[in-house]
């Protein structure tokens, strides 16, 4: 499906303290991959990078077929204002600004684009409700309804699984594997690993200056988590009880 971004040795941080040094791969269609780390990582450093906020100290990014014209993305909720007073349907149509002119409007195919996203998100029901009267994981739809209108080939959601339900958690899923299969590629920022194991081809692994990356069964081994300080030795040990592949500084 080729490959969308190249990283070449890249680091990132600020002018006091450096995340992470010396990353290179590539992210390639029709790949998921999650990034992991603990808090303070540069998780969302590397999400700012790739959106072109944030200065490499560092490296380079390279776009084989040129930077898109449309990155899709989706914050933190926490950045979110919920009390924006417009209604679900206008805040998807967010996603389609390109569409239409700054006064023109939808037209009736966009108006059915917005409502077919909807739909695919699960809150076509709550198409006219406003922001505020949303639960946390229908505003988590509703983002997601914009992110599927920016019809992007790049997908970066940053969290997205924070405050939302496991019904509603695995109803994104389901969206995100259809990214997938379409040939989008998607970077997405975790925190909970019962997300990530299952449902992410790749994974790239933040923590003390380092930055692992690979297939998720190869980067996302006890010893790697615990060497880069995102779990205790017992806490990999629960984690991953029964592994064939504990060494003896985790297995217990």
């Amino acid at each position: 499906m080729g490959t969308v971004l190249q990283i070449r040795n890249l680091a990132l941080g600020y002018p006091s303290l450096t995340l992470f040094r010396h990353l290179s791969l590539d992210i390639d269609g029709g790949t998921t991959l999650a990034v992991i780390g603990a808090n303070g990582s540069g998780k969302s450093t590397f999400v700012k990078a790739l959106l072109g906020l944030m200065t490499p100290i560092a490296g380079r990014l390279s776009w084989p077929s040129g930077m898109p014209r449309e990155i899709g993305y989706l914050a933190q909720m926490s950045e979110f204002d919920r009390e924006f007073p417009i209604r679900v349907r206008d805040l998807a149509a967010m996603g389609a600004w390109r569409g239409f002119g700054l006064w023109s409007g939808l037209d009736r195919k966009g108006r059915d684009r917005v409502s077919a996203a909807l739909e695919e998100a699960g809150i076509l029901d709550l198409a006219n409700r406003a922001l505020h009267t949303l639960s946390g994981g229908q505003l988590q739809r509703a983002l997601f309804a914009r992110v599927i209108l920016q019809d992007a080939p790049l997908i970066l959601l940053d969290e997205p699984f924070a405050a939302v339900d496991q019904s509603t958690e695995a109803h994104l899923l389901s969206i995100i594997r259809g990214w997938q299969n379409e040939g989008r590629a998607v970077v997405l920022v975790v925190h909970d690993l019962s997300s990530v194991l299952d449902h992410c081809s790749h994974a790239l692994l933040l923590g003390g200056e380092a930055a692992t990356h690979g297939p998720v069964d190869d980067v996302l081994t006890p010893e790697q988590l615990v060497k880069q300080g995102y779990l205790s030795k017992s806490q990999a040990a629960w984690m991953f009880r029964g592994a064939a592949h504990y060494s003896e500084g985790v297995h217990v």
